[in-house]
Parts: C-alpha cells; structure tokens; sequence
C-alpha cells in the first residue's frame, strides 16, 4: 500500500476571491461543480483544496502547509511582483539546510515554503554526514 499524493483543505470565507488570488499565485484553479462553496488549485505536484466557511477566522486560523520548491528566493520574487494581497515572508537560510519564506493569505492560511542549501538535501546525505 502506497500514498499517492495529499491536498491539504484550506478554509477561505470569499471562495471566488482565493480563485482569483491562487490562479494570480501561478496555480491553475477551478470551482468545484457542486453545490458546495469549493475549489480546486494545482501547481505542479501541488495541489490545494479551497473551501468556503463563513465562520472561519483568520486571526485564529492554525492552517499550515509546508511546499519543497526549487527556489524559495524565486518563489518570493514571483508572488511579491504580482501584488498577491496578504503577508509575505522574505527567505533566509536557516540552520537545518533549507533557505525558508513565508506566505500567509488573507484567510491567515500559511503557506511556508523552503529550497535546500547546496549539499543539504537528504538524497545527498551519507550514513558518515
């Protein structure tokens, strides 16, 4: 038995609005043909789940998803330049290998997001590192 992959829901209380803002991110989105308020965003190997709660919170949302990516300084670049509405982390390196940013949509979602440092990717360790 194998996973074969996983789509982290994300609450969002304007469901048109969080379409717009992730296709705007570089995703390809869809609403749902349904009679729920859902949607879909995919990026690559990634994919989200957008549902819409009226009740959700943002100040207290403790929604959080961790995206590998090639270039956490390009990932930045590419949402900052685009005007993506929400707080945006710069990235720095840190000290377990990966050079880190941060992302946190309007519906306080938060979406990190990492690329490892020269040498520290795990498929590069050795039984001796």
């Amino acid at each position: 038995m194998m996973f074969n992959s996983v789509a982290p829901i994300l609450p969002v209380r304007d469901l048109s609005g969080a379409l717009d803002r992730y296709s705007r991110m570089g995703f390809r989105t869809s609403p749902y043909e349904g009679p729920d308020e859902y949607g879909f965003a995919d990026r690559d190997d990634v994919s989200f789940h957008l549902a819409q709660s009226t009740f959700h919170d943002p100040k207290t949302s403790s929604v959080m998803v961790y995206l590998y990516v090639s270039d956490a300084d390009a990932l930045h670049q590419e949402w900052t330049t685009a005007g993506i509405a929400g707080r945006h982390h710069a990235p720095s390196d840190t000290p377990y290998g990966l050079r880190e940013g941060a992302y946190v949509d309007p519906d306080g979602n938060l979406l990190r997001y990492g690329s490892w440092l020269p040498g520290h990717h795990p498929s590069t360790q050795t039984a001796d590192s």
